[in-house]
Order: C-alpha cells, then sequence, then structure tokens
C-alpha cells in the first residue's frame, strides 16, 4: 500500500462513480484531492469565459463535499507536472492517481505528465471516466474508427455499461495538509459580474448534476422521444454542463434512465448520450478536426467574411425570432436548447456562408457545456462536413421550424420582448435568396 496518494482532480469533479478516487482509497495510506489549474496546457481551447464561471462553482461544490467527510482540495496553478511534483516531494506521495481525458491537449499533456513523474520515481495510475468506453474500445469492421453513427450506436449497446462505484464514505487524510490556493485566487468568475443569469439557471456540482437527473426523469424523460424537440417545453436534461464537468458520470445516468425508466424516450435519449461517445471519438481519432473539416472538400468551400452579420447573429438581431430566442438564450443562460442550435448553426453556415469555426469559437465562449469534441461534431454535422453529416443543401427554415417547434411563440416570446414591435429589426438576409446563394456556393465548390 502507498504511505500518500494524490488524486488529480479535472473535470471529474464528483465523489460517486470516480474510478481514480476509488482506486486511491483502496490503495494508499492517506489520500490527497488536488486541482491544478493551467489552462495554458489546453491551448487553443482553454474555458471559455461561461465554462470558467461554471468551474469555479463546481470547484467550490467539490471542496464541500470533501470537506463533510474530512478531506479537502489542494488547488495550485500549473504547469501540471511541475505542481504535482512539487506536491510530492512535500507531502511523500508516491503515487498519483487521474482519470483519463481525451482532447488533443490533454491526452498530449497526460502523456508528458507521465514521462515526468516515472522521471522522479513517482508512479501515475489514470483511469476512465469520463466517457462510456474509450475511444479506442470501438472500431468498425475493417478495425478503423467510425465515421457512421448508426452502426457505432450499434455496436456500442452491444458491449454494455460498466456499472458505476459507490463514493466512499471516507477519504483517509494526510497527517498534516500541504498549503493550498483559495479558489477566488484562480480568478475564474468574472471581473464584472454579467453572470446573474447563469447563477439564476443552474445548480453546479455534484448534487446539482443528481438533482436536475430527478427532475428530467420526473419531467422530460418519459415523453423524450418527441418533447427533445421542443424549446417551448421541458423537454431535454440540461445534463450536458454536469456531464461535462464530470460532475455526474455518464455511467450513472445510463444506469439510472435504462433500469428505472425503460421505454422509447429513454431509448431515444440514451442514444443522444452515445452520440456523446461519437462525438469524442472523432476528435480523438481525428484530433485536426477541432480547426479543419473531417471532409477534406471543404477547405475550398467559398465563406464569407462579414463582422456585421455575425454580430448582428451573435446578439440575437437577425431578425429570424427563432434563431434570435436561441442566441439570448444562450447569452443569458450559457445554454441552447439542442433543436434551437441546429437552426442557428445552419442560419450562420447556409444563409450568412459565415465558417463553422466562427460558430464554434462563440459556442466556447458562451456555452457553459463548452465541451470540444460536442462543439466540433455538432458545428460540422451542420456544416455537412463532418462525418455522417447532415447534407449542405439541407437549409433549415427558420420560419418554419418556429412554426413547427414552437407553435404558440412561447419560447421566442420568452427571449425576445420586443418581439412584434418596431424595436424588432427586419431579417437581415431573405431566406430565399439566402438559400440559392449556399446552394451556389455548394456547387462552386464541387468545382474545385
Amino acid at each position: 500500500m502507498s504511505p500518500t496518494a494524490l488524486v488529480w482532480f479535472r473535470r471529474d469533479l464528483r465523489l460517486a462513480g470516480n474510478q481514480a478516487l476509488t482506486a486511491a482509497v483502496a490503495n494508499a495510506a492517506a489520500v490527497i484531492p488536488v486541482f491544478i489549474w493551467s489552462p495554458e496546457e489546453e491551448a487553443p481551447w482553454a474555458p471559455g469565459a461561461a465554462s470558467r464561471w461554471w468551474l469555479h462553482q463546481s470547484l467550490a461544490a467539490l471542496q464541500s463535499s470533501l470537506r463533510a467527510i474530512g478531506s479537502d482540495l489542494i488547488i495550485r496553478r500549473g504547469p501540471a507536472a511541475e505542481a504535482l511534483l512539487q506536491l510530492a516531494a512535500e507531502t511523500g506521495a508516491a503515487t498519483v492517481y487521474w482519470n483519463r481525458l481525451y482532447s488533443p491537449a490533454e491526452t498530449a499533456r497526460d502523456a508528458a505528465v507521465r514521462t515526468a513523474l516515472r522521471a522522479r520515481q513517482v508512479e501515475p495510475f489514470d483511469f476512465p471516466g469520463a466517457l462510456l468506453r474509450e475511444p479506442t474500445d470501438v472500431r468498425n469492421s475493417s478495425g478503423k474508427p467510425f465515421q457512421v453513427f448508426t452502426p457505432f450506436y450499434k455496436t456500442y449497446v452491444g458491449m454494455g455499461v460498466a456499472s458505476p462505484s459507490d463514493p466512499p464514505e471516507r477519504i483517509p487524510p494526510p497527517a498534516s495538509w500541504p498549503p493550498s490556493l483559495p479558489l477566488g485566487g484562480l480568478r475564474l468568475e468574472p471581473a464584472i459580474d454579467w453572470a446573474a443569469g447563469l447563477r439564476a439557471s443552474w445548480n453546479p456540482g455534484e448534487a446539482g448534476a443528481h438533482r436536475q437527473l430527478r427532475a428530467f426523469q420526473d419531467t422530460g424523460l418519459p415523453a423524450y422521444s418527441t418533447g427533445r424537440d421542443r424549446p417551448d417545453e421541458p423537454g431535454t436534461s440540461r445534463l450536458s454542463p454536469h456531464l461535462h464537468f464530470g460532475e455526474i458520470a455518464p455511467h450513472q445516468i445510463w444506469h439510472v434512465a435504462s433500469r428505472r425508466f425503460p421505454g422509447a424516450g429513454t431509448e431515444a435519449y440514451l442514444r443522444q448520450l452515445v452520440w456523446r461517445e461519437f462525438a469524442h471519438h472523432l476528435l480523438y481519432h481525428y484530433p485536426e478536426t477541432a480547426t479543419q473539416p473531417l471532409r477534406p472538400e471543404f477547405r475550398a468551400f467559398p465563406w464569407r467574411s462579414d463582422p456585421d452579420t455575425l454580430r448582428a447573429w451573435q446578439r440575437g438581431r437577425t431578425g429570424y425570432p427563432l434563431v434570435d430566442a436561441g442566441m439570448r438564450e444562450l447569452w443569458h443562460t450559457g445554454w441552447m436548447h439542442n433543436r434551437v442550435r441546429m437552426v442557428v448553426a445552419s442560419f450562420l453556415v447556409k444563409h450568412l456562408l459565415i465558417p463553422w469555426q466562427d460558430g464554434a469559437a462563440w459556442f466556447w465562449d458562451t456555452l457553459v457545456d463548452a465541451d470540444l469534441a460536442n462543439n466540433t461534431l455538432g458545428w460540422q454535422w451542420v456544416a455537412g462536413c463532418s462525418a455522417d453529416a447532415a447534407p449542405y443543401f439541407r437549409i433549415f427554415n427558420p420560419t418554419i421550424q418556429a412554426h413547427k417547434f414552437d407553435p404558440q411563440d412561447e419560447y421566442q416570446r420568452r427571449w425576445i420582448p420586443e418581439l412584434g414591435q418596431p424595436a424588432y429589426p427586419s431579417p437581415i438576409v431573405d431566406h430565399q435568396a439566402a438559400r440559392q446563394r449556399a446552394l451556389a456556393a455548394l456547387a462552386a465548390m464541387k468545382k474545385q
């Protein structure tokens, strides 16, 4: 048994279903939980402003949960390898435990951390935890990564899902705790307080994640197969930021949903969990897709640079109510309904011909659930340039989408109080003209 172990928390900010924590408690006489703030090691995908706000709240909740069972969370600044080695020297820790992450920057950093620790005789142990399965576990019949979702989904479901572990009742503390930075010293919260809408909309942390899961079970899950497309109704789980920060494990959601609520709604929701896995599968195997289209022909697409229309889209001033309602919901709450995300993304890349990368960058900074894999796949799917993507010629009509999914205009009026008044802008582009321009751009690309 190791005398002292460090548990390096990253985006696994929970006690239950945490394999690294469970293993450390089982194999060490003392366990020191640690969080290291090193956004420079995640460049160019360091957390955006909304994500940093959430991270602050989630770390505070984790620290409180740890203290409630006699432990604590030590906070340090990076680089990660230097911080971990310094802590090991201060505490005599001989092992470091963590749960794996899978973005290109994170996998490169973790490989460097392993090498640095072993060079100083500190043994690293890493575990799966962010996904139902490792990205390397699933291959198609040719032994290659999947690029089509349906066979990926069927393979995933056939492999089964492991049961999550319970939270530890006690985490053995060290004889003395090493010094820690105060959480506020990381300056994750905005200097100018624009986060009132986020505070009113969310309860970050492990307890908040489980409350949200219970609420979804009661209101949304049974009718999820149809209700998920209605932004005017509480039909979605709103668990995406909790999943991103690891406040709840996907295994926990899978087992609660599949065992307690079998049915069409649950099956549709579990399919969405596997879509999240598909996103991570693609980014892991095709890391260049964070900035480049998976389908190389789209590198020749004739995108436009138009800062004025981009800003109108960002601020919810396009003159298309469903688009504007979604963008204002995003600005106020750090989140947007998934059906509306598809509509606003389609509008940007097809009505305005603005590159999907510009939309992905705005979402990255403003979403509390900004996840590189999900964000990348979502935008490339809408733009038609990714695996199993929506065809480029499928161009959402925002007006028809609004009539279909917000028939009483409840969602649109909730976020656009001036709707129908002179203060509301006229459409910045005509739908039919924009559709023809988009199709002409696609035809021009194909001629390249």
